[in-house]
């Protein structure tokens, strides 16, 4: 029987409800939109409009993939992060509300400095440098990332969001210590691998089944990272420049720790919107 674009959004959207799926109005609209081609307008546009039969069959073939663990970013090849359209792959994590809070946090400190350097280490996809960049149009950002496929996801989102005369990318190893070649940074911002080893496999078939194993593990306690960063990397920040982190549940206190043995001061913890500690940064401090 022939179904409109709005039936069919608002089926896929029960689907997914009924499968305990949080996100399920805004998976079921991404589905759509890109299984018929249409934008988020168009879509709403030709609401009333029937769908051909076999655009709906593929359609549900994308939703039976999802209910089956496959993510939407991977699915459709694309993520909103920050309100900045970005070209995702299986290369790169998949961009998330709570990363918002490390990017909302750099870029208040950032724009209150003007003109400077900053450092997206760990970059993925560089969400979270490329969000600092379009919000601070003062600053330079470099994208550091070891992965080579996610290096070419961090270009073409350069690319995409128009940035490439403030925004680079490089291949760096956060676990090496900082090439001489890059200078010294007043911000460094890191989303480290922070899952402990024995977690991965605790974790949603949607993260652990297709997300990269090495963006997601941070060693057997999830804080090799943390540590080799906050010892090694301290060096790429000038004196009194500020490294912020990412951390995981349960993480702030031990990485607060971890960056004050390290010579950073004035350290702190941000909440996300749920109220968990997500973000610890500190000031780089001249002596140690």
């Amino acid at each position: 029987m022939p179904i409109t674009y709005n039936n069919l959004y608002l089926d896929i959207r029960q689907e997914l409800r009924r499968a305990g799926i949080e996100g399920a109005t805004l998976e079921a609209r991404e589905l759509v939109c890109y299984g018929s081609g249409k934008t988020r307008q168009e879509l709403i546009r030709d609401g009333q409009l029937y769908v051909a039969p076999e655009m709906e069959k593929a359609i549900r073939q994308l939703v039976e993939r999802h209910l089956n663990g496959e993510p939407v970013a991977y699915l459709i090849g694309e993520w909103e992060f920050y309100g900045m359209p970005l070209d995702i792959s299986e290369a790169v994590l998949i961009p998330r509300v709570d990363t918002e809070v490390l990017a909302s946090q750099a870029i208040g400190y950032v724009k209150a400095l003007g003109p400077c350097r900053v450092l997206d280490l760990c970059a993925g996809s560089g969400c979270v440098g490329l969000a600092v960049a379009a919000n601070a149009p003062q600053c330079r950002v470099l994208l550091g990332e070891i992965s080579e496929a996610a290096v070419r996801i961090c270009r073409q989102n350069i690319r995409r969001n128009q940035l490439s005369g403030q925004v680079s990318v490089m291949v760096m190893d956060a676990m090496e210590k900082p090439p001489a070649a890059i200078g010294e940074f007043d911000c460094i911002v890191c989303n480290p691998p922070y899952i402990p080893r024995a977690e991965i496999e605790k974790l949603d078939i949607s993260v652990k089944n297709f997300e990269p194993y090495r963006a997601l593990c941070g060693g057997e306690d999830g804080y090799d990272f943390y540590s080799y960063i906050s010892q090694h990397w301290r060096k790429a920040l000038r004196p009194g420049g500020r490294l912020y982190y990412e951390v995981g549940i349960g993480q702030a206190d031990t990485v607060l720790r971890i960056m004050r043995a390290n010579g950073f001061g004035d350290i702190n913890v941000v909440q996300d919107t749920r109220g968990i500690p997500r973000v610890v940064y500190g000031t780089c401090l001249e002596t140690i």
